[in-house]
């Protein structure tokens, strides 16, 4: 048995190589596999549903996967469109796609997958126990799950199945694990699901698994026993090293990652390198869970948040950052309380100093001697107008706060006019959760539409 997939790139709207591809095409692919998602970037996508790639770019890179689909007689296969794999996303990749075979005067067969869950539905899951926390997950509640604006659920290898079995030439899916969309068509035509599962689990990034990653275009190719990564650019290696360290990417047990309706384990694999390019994997297991779940994934409005940012080069003031910051917090926290209708636990102010601590706060341990500091100011509230009203008050601070009271009035500068920048809502990821499922389809609609 033989099974090929290509996978061009860890993202749409990454780029891929050109030239790699088309050396996947005239490989023959039996499927071309993208995901189309990430949470890297935080809540917001989900939260407002759309994608963080630019429409232009997503549309070209898009088209040339279309286009090698076609060429290449095989199924095109998307995750998590529109980076968050929530319905609107799904409809506005939906809607690119359309809108590329109209100019291409091309038609095709469109399977639609979504993975929405209404609140209510969820809310009714969670009270019947249907719904469960992972570890760490945070204390949820009906109100909080009613409250989110967004909620999906990770769609596995069962549901890109039924959309493949629908003998579609494009398949657009919502929310899906980053695997499952490598994975189903191998399992449908009997490779070992433990095989399936790592091979999907080390390709899902495209080449980041091997070196020149940024090519992107990656080859698949399973076997009775084994399976067989390949990158496709000039200059792109894999080797075990590579290959086996790309279980701890985005996962926290090298040996095991869990995935609806089992576990991966990868204990007993072995990673053999066939040459200065191509490894060989065997030895992987899967081993099915006694019920079958899905994660969930939520997001809400977490506030609205206004920023302001100064810098500092006076070398006084930059290597008291932290003080002068935190002096800024309290005395401006102050003034919002008595000056504005906010309570305490309405609004909180925040001074992260970029160039010093402003990734790891406190945690930070390497100290250098910084010519400039920019002092970024977050207000976040919980109402847009009492953002950007203590957005405001904190303003004359970041201008002209001094150290200490007998000291000249500074002036610092401010890189734009106005200084404050309205960021309206900000969301936050709110659950973390598993909802069990009797049928793998129960949380997913699939429909058919010609293109």
């Amino acid at each position: 048995m033989s099974v090929r997939i290509l996978i061009p790139s860890g993202a749409l709207g990454l780029g891929y190589d050109a030239t790699a591809l088309e050396r996947g095409i005239a490989n023959k692919p039996d499927l071309i596999a993208i995901d189309g998602g990430s949470t890297d970037s935080g809540p917001s996508y989900l939260g407002r549903g759309v994608s963080k790639y630019a429409r232009s770019s997503t549309k070209i890179e898009w088209a040339g996967l279309m286009d090698a689909a076609r060429r290449a007689g095989c199924p095109l296969v998307i995750g998590t469109a529109g980076t968050c794999g929530a319905g609107s996303a799904v409809d506005w990749l939906l809607d690119i796609t359309r809108e590329v075979l109209a100019e291409t005067g091309h038609s095709a067969k469109i399977a639609v997958l979504r993975s929405d869950q209404g609140p209510d539905v969820v809310a009714e899951a969670f009270e019947t126990g249907r719904v469960t926390p992972l570890p760490a997950a945070p204390e949820i509640d009906v109100d909080l799950i009613q409250s989110c604006t967004n909620i999906v659920a990770l769609a596995g290898v069962e549901q890109i199945s039924a959309a493949l079995a629908t003998g579609a030439d494009i398949v657009i899916a919502g929310r899906t694990t980053d695997t499952a969309i490598i994975a189903a068509l191998p399992i449908e035509r009997g490779v070992d699901a433990g095989l399936a599962w790592h091979a999907a689990k080390i390709g899902e990034c495209g080449a980041l698994c091997a070196t020149n990653p940024q090519s992107g275009v990656l080859q698949v190719d399973f076997e009775d026993d084994a399976f067989v990564l390949t990158p496709l650019a000039d200059g792109a290696h894999a080797t075990p090293h590579t290959v086996s360290a790309h279980m701890l990417y985005e996962n926290s047990d090298p040996y095991l990652l869990y995935e609806p309706g089992g576990v991966l384990d990868v204990t007993r694999a072995v990673y053999e390198a066939l040459d200065d390019t191509r490894v060989r994997v065997t030895g992987s297991k899967w081993v099915p869970s006694d019920a079958y779940t899905v994660k969930l994934e939520g997001a809400r409005v977490a506030g609205y948040q206004t920023i302001v940012m100064a810098l500092l080069r006076d070398r006084h003031y930059v290597a008291n950052a932290a003080a002068w910051a935190d002096d800024i917090v309290t005395k401006c926290t102050a003034k919002a309380l008595a000056r504005t209708p906010a309570s305490e636990g309405d609004f909180s102010i925040e001074i992260r100093l970029i160039g010093q601590n402003a990734t790891l706060g406190a945690l930070e341990t390497r100290t250098s001697d910084a010519v400039e500091i920019g002092a970024l100011g977050l207000v976040t509230a919980k109402t847009h107008a009492l953002a950007g009203e203590i957005a405001k008050l904190l303003n004359p601070y970041l201008l002209h706060h001094p150290l200490t009271r007998d000291e000249e009035q500074p002036t610092f500068a401010f890189p734009f006019s106005p200084a404050e920048i309205d960021r309206g809502a900000i969301y936050e990821f709110c659950l973390n959760h598993v909802l069990r499922l009797d049928d793998p389809m129960d949380a997913f609609s699939l429909e058919v539409v010609d293109g």
